[in-house]
């Protein structure tokens, strides 16, 4: 592969068997994306000061600021970001770049997650915004196609949790649902902001037959994943680790509190993001992390970079670490990867197809 367009991933052994496994990737923030000599060279035509500005330095600042341990500098990071992506050209730059950084993953689906309201400080409007993120996701999968790779991509526009602007962003959602738009998302501080106040977006959202994830059970816990499952409504749930709280479980033996035992039962999808979780103190290491207990058990889970800049990871990064730190071997690796496929915001038939053309095939000529 063209490592000048498919750069292997940061921290990925370019024979590592996994990266040549066929992957999804549902919660994968745009903004969260971004390769460091691209910030550098956006932030000096954008005239924003950068903490460091050589790409090796800027990474290891992203890298050393995320595992801080301190909110504040972990939300520092995404300043850096976000002032790069405030017009046309940059964000189609950066979502064309995300494509193609997908598909050195080995991904041949991603769904781009971003909140358009936070790129509008220069002369873009939301829908301006939309469009050129679509540009940019339409560039890298042609380039793809060129260089005989397949990857099918769809944008998934957020709101943030602590503003008021929901409703817009869902109005936002369906006016671009028929151009790339598959999804609708509610993101930032979960603690004190919970799903159920932005239950008019959700209900326009559902009255429009339009696909929802909510950001829920990572910083907050139970009541939060109760509200976005029950109350809004939400197909899949972004991280949604802390249900385990509505557990007691050890060693497989135990019983399950009545929303356990619902997002099992109804094979609610949790978008789950190991080296994230880590950052975020959701989860304490790799090997103790609850997805491989919550794979066990049965739940829906599927793997996720969450945000591959700040967490120097990949889809395959993470599936490296579950296979040498959890224990998790290829069936489990393919497990996940099918549900991840199965509750993508995509037709019944484009899913069927990409498992019996991509995944099934796939996983049958890699032995890990």
């Amino acid at each position: 592969m063209d490592q000048t367009l498919f750069p292997t991933p940061h921290g990925v052994d370019a024979d590592d068997p996994i990266l040549r496994l066929p992957k999804v990737s549902l919660h994968d923030h745009l903004d969260g994306g971004l390769r460091p000599a691209t910030i550098v060279e956006l932030a000096s035509e954008a005239g924003h000061t950068l903490p460091a500005d050589d790409p090796a330095d800027l990474a290891a600042w992203f890298s050393a600021s995320a595992n801080s341990g301190d909110l504040t500098r972990y939300l520092e990071t995404f300043e850096n970001t976000i002032a790069v992506m405030q017009t046309a050209p940059a964000l189609t730059r950066v979502a064309r770049e995300w494509v193609l950084d997908q598909v050195a993953d080995g991904v041949f689906y991603a769904e781009a997650r971003w909140a358009p309201e936070q790129h509008l400080r220069a002369d873009l409007d939301m829908d301006a915004a939309v469009i050129a993120v679509q540009a940019g996701l339409d560039e890298g999968e042609a380039i793809a196609a060129e260089a005989g790779r397949v990857i099918r991509t769809g944008q998934i526009l957020t709101g943030m949790r602590h503003a008021n602007n929901s409703l817009a962003v869902a109005e936002l959602a369906i006016r671009h649902r028929d151009t790339g738009v598959v999804g609708f998302d509610i993101a930032g501080g979960e603690a004190g902001n919970p799903p159920a106040a932005h239950l008019q977006a959700f209900d326009f959202l559902h009255r429009e037959c339009f696909p929802v994830t909510i950001h829920a059970g990572e910083a907050a816990g139970v009541e939060s994943i109760l509200e976005a499952v029950q109350v809004c409504g939400a197909q899949r749930i972004g991280h949604g680790v802390r249900i385990v709280e509505d557990m007691d479980v050890v060693d497989g033996n135990g019983t399950l509190g009545r929303l356990a035992a619902w997002i099992l039962d109804h094979q609610v999808p949790l978008e789950l993001c190991p080296s994230s979780n880590l950052q975020t103190g959701a989860a304490g290491s790799i090997a103790d992390h609850p997805i491989t207990g919550l794979k066990d058990l049965g739940f829906a889970v599927t793997v996720n970079p969450d945000n591959r800049l700040m967490s120097a990871t990949s889809v395959t990064r993470e599936m490296r670490l579950l296979v040498d730190e959890a224990g998790w071997d290829q069936s489990d690796l393919e497990w996940a990867t099918v549900n991840a496929l199965g509750c993508a915001f995509i037709p019944l038939d484009a899913r069927e197809r990409f498992i019996d053309e991509i995944l099934i095939p796939g996983f049958e000529r890699i032995t890990l």
